[in-house]
């Protein structure tokens, strides 16, 4: 199965906390509605209100993962505009997101500061099926090329993971819910700050026992159905400690540890059945990063060290194949400097230096010196603009150019924001890729890849009506990409050949009809198309809707209303013998429940999947049906 994980590069992305700020084209007293915006940092890398900011972000919020109870990432990420979340099965199975119709390793992954990414998967990429909420802050989604700030992997976007941070007297939370599929959960967390330190821990425990996987027309006649089952136990922490007013210290831990039995396939052509013995997946992930942060010169000069490590290690036993092991490390230093030029005029350098190498299954290593700059102005009122480039130099394949430049308005008269953007984005070849051979089947490694690329740009509006309380959208985008790395003809070796362009639109429409109730609908049209071959992608729908209803019914009682619809989309059957097939659209419908007994005492349930839809996404993994949770959270 193929690994994967993520990054961030300095303190204000690792610590930054969600607060909210008015745009400083609106400021109270001058007659116009007042615009209260949530502060982003994964846009500029500096904390900015996201209306000055002309990239389409979302932000996910660990109050709103709380009122839905989702318990997983890919549980999360489902209902963003602009992604579609594949995963193969039940909790823990392989979990991929197509942003914005790319290529799923074309989406950076970021946690507090690390670069999760996987040396060791095939393609590089991050399985965010590994991934528990407990200790998640927020989630900032950035869609469109950001490799003129982030680098490689950043073609259809970046996806930003902020764990919390601890403040003020110490505070506990202990958490414990059961319910369908087997299922026990169990989590707790202490934060705080005593003095100069800062200090937050979690530890949380996930066990899904028993979930169908194979549909059961697949199976071979007589074979019975084996259900998956899935562990996790991962613990966290975050240190800061600050040394005098101007200069602090901050460390970021995390350990993962999971456990996945499923269902593989027969290794029979032409046709595979499902494996009468389950096969094993067992992960352990360990990330490190240390940050040192020192402000000058009155804050006007702020510049941040950090040291990251990773190590990834992944063991695969299948009945066919026996022990496959997957070893892979990273080790990163990186600099940022934030220099105030002026009030309305911040230049943001930065370096950085990468070393990925794999131990497991072939011996092989790259490294990468990177520097970028960016320039976050506003020159006349109402009017932000930001503009970045990087040159990356990878030790292998030589250098890459990148930027992007994103400029929006907001039209004070009618509060409407407008804005566009325009960039680069590239994926570099995976050490994979580089090196691994199988000489058995006549593939041979091609150390001579470069790097796959993009352009790509977006345009699109914001509308603020009624105080905010009627708010609506849309946003165009369209990307080109070319150099994909690819099978040759005779299937002997990969070669960039690809080419390919994604195009569609982004849509919503928020109403707040009064204070304690929230409607929202998300559209989200996406054409991705191969342009040698002139078919649709695989697993990229063109049509995804998403509607969430949130009422605060008394001070005590909140609920959650929840339903995606995907509409159909092209994909192979579960072995790939039939390369190509229109798997149908599905609609699942999430409800939950909170209820506050005490300040200190909250009981919880939900269903989902209220109304039993049978589907598959991918084609030959059956997605759960209908599910019954409930629990308890104490807080001290």
């Amino acid at each position: 199965m193929t690994r994967l994980l993520a990054s961030t590069s300095l303190l204000a992305l690792a610590l930054a906390s969600p607060v909210f700020a008015q745009t400083a084209a609106d400021q109270p007293g001058d007659g116009k509605t007042t615009i209260v915006s949530p502060v982003v940092v994964t846009a500029t890398r500096l904390p900015t209100p996201e209306i000055d900011v002309a990239d389409s972000i979302t932000v996910i919020t660990a109050a709103d993962i709380a009122l839905k109870q989702e318990q997983t990432l890919p549980d999360v990420l489902k209902d963003a505009p602009g992604l579609n979340v594949v995963q193969s099965g039940g909790p823990g199975g392989q979990t991929s997101v197509y942003m914005r119709g790319t290529n799923s390793n074309h989406v950076k992954v970021l946690v507090d500061g690390i670069d999760v990414s996987d040396p060791s998967s095939p393609t590089e990429t991050f399985d965010f099926g590994q991934f528990l909420t407990g200790d998640i802050d927020r989630v900032e989604i950035l869609r469109g090329p950001q490799s003129g700030l982030y680098g490689s992997d950043a073609i259809g976007g970046v996806i930003n993971i902020i764990t919390a941070s601890g403040e003020g007297p110490p505070h506990v939370t202990l958490n414990a819910e059961g319910g369908s599929f087997d299922t026990a959960n169990e989590s707790g967390g202490i934060s705080g700050s005593a003095g100069p330190f800062h200090y937050a821990a979690s530890v949380e425990h996930f066990d899904s026992g028993a979930t169908p996987v194979t549909p059961l027309n697949l199976l071979a006649p007589g074979e019975a159905r084996n259900d998956d089952s899935y562990e996790n136990f991962t613990a966290s922490t975050k240190l800061g400690y600050d040394v005098t007013s101007n200069f602090d210290l901050g460390l970021v831990a995390r350990y993962t540890n999971s456990h996945l039995f499923f269902t593989g396939d027969d290794d029979f052509f032409p046709y595979s059945y499902p494996d009468p013995i389950q096969s094993q997946s067992d992960d352990k992930q360990y990330y490190l990063r240390g940050t040192g942060h020192l402000s000058l010169l009155d804050g006007r000069f702020d510049q941040t060290l950090g040291v990251a490590y990773s190590n990834l290690e992944s063991t695969d036993i299948t009945p066919n194949e026996g022990v496959s092991l997957f070893y892979g490390s990273r080790w990163k230093v990186d600099w940022q400097g934030d220099v105030k030029l002026a009030d309305t005029e911040t230049l943001v350098i930065g370096a950085e230096h990468q070393r990925d190498a794999i131990t497991q299954p072939l011996s092989a290593s790259i490294s990468i010196d990177s520097g970028y700059a960016e320039l976050v102005s506003n020159p006349f009122a109402n009017f932000n603009d930001t503009i970045s480039v990087r040159y990356d130099d990878n030790s292998r394949f030589g250098s890459s150019f990148t930027y992007r430049i994103a400029p929006t308005y907001f039209v004070a008269a009618t509060n409407t924001k407008l804005e566009a953007s325009v960039g680069t984005g590239f994926k570099a070849p995976s050490l994979s890729d580089l090196f691994q051979s199988f000489p058995a089947f006549g593939f041979v490694a091609n150390p001579n890849l470069r790097p796959e690329k993009s352009i790509g740009y977006d345009a699109g509006f914001e509308q603020y009506l009624l105080d905010q309380r009627v708010q609506f959208g849309a946003t165009y985008f369209y990307n080109h990409i070319t150099d994909l790395i690819t099978d040759n003809a005779a299937f002997t070796t990969d070669v960039n050949i690809g080419r390919a362009h994604t195009d569609g639109v982004e849509s919503f429409v928020l109403v707040k009809p009064i204070r304690a109730l929230s409607l929202r609908l998300d559209y989200t049209y996406t054409d991705a198309q191969d342009d040698i071959l002139h078919e649709e992608l695989l697993r990229r729908p063109r049509n995804k809707w998403n509607f969430d209803a949130r009422w605060q019914a008394t001070g005590r009682l909140s609920l959650d209303a929840n339903l995606v619809a995907i509409g159909s989309w092209v994909d192979g059957s579960r072995d790939f013998s039939v390369p190509r097939l229109l798997a149908p659209g599905y609609t699942t419908t999430d409800v939950a429940a909170n209820y506050d007994l005490t300040r200190q005492l909250t009981v919880y349930g939900r269903v989902t999947n209220l109304f039993g839809e049978n589907y598959q996404d991918p084609y030959g993994f059956l997605r759960p049906g209908r599910g019954f949770y409930a629990g308890v959270k104490c807080r001290f």
